[in-house]
């Protein structure tokens, strides 16, 4: 299934994908923190059992092996995990980043370090975010997961 962008998140989307891989990382875990007391409880079942998948694979690694799993995944690299997010629907790409942000709240996910501060050029993004109604930012998220890989 594609999804296309809503027109007032495209200018997000497209900043966002500008920015290095770690502070798109950032960036998702604090997406998260953002909507995660307005997600519904459970993605249906076609969509959680392949994205549990694959974010079981990533959180039995390693600290380091997770985030480089994380890295690899924003970057497109020829990974084993990556080629098992690449086949996963929009919605179920969307359940791995939730999970992996859940997993970094319990501690079984490598955090973003406490003291970490989004660079200076993340405000004009952040603002643009904040601007965007619940649905658009949804509809943001599920374009920047698909297109990673």
């Amino acid at each position: 299934m594609t999804y296309t962008i809503d027109e007032t998140a495209k200018p997000a989307l497209e900043t966002f994908q500008r920015f290095d891989v770690d502070t798109q990382l950032a960036l998702l875990w604090f997406g998260y923190l953002d909507l995660k007391d307005k997600l519904t409880p459970a993605p249906p079942q076609s969509v959680e059992a392949p994205g549990k998948a694959v974010f079981e694979r990533i959180e039995n690694l390693s600290s380091q092996e997770q985030l480089q799993a994380q890295r690899d995944i924003i970057n497109g690299a020829a990974t084993e995990i990556s080629r098992g997010y690449n086949a996963l629907s929009p919605n179920a790409k969307l359940e791995v980043w939730l999970l992996l942000a859940q997993g970094m709240e319990k501690g079984t996910v490598i955090q973003v370090p406490s003291d970490y501060k989004l660079p200076a050029e993340t405000d004009k993004f952040t603002a643009m975010i904040q601007k965007l109604e619940f649905e658009q930012r949804i509809n943001f998220m599920l374009n920047a997961v698909q297109a990673m890989g």
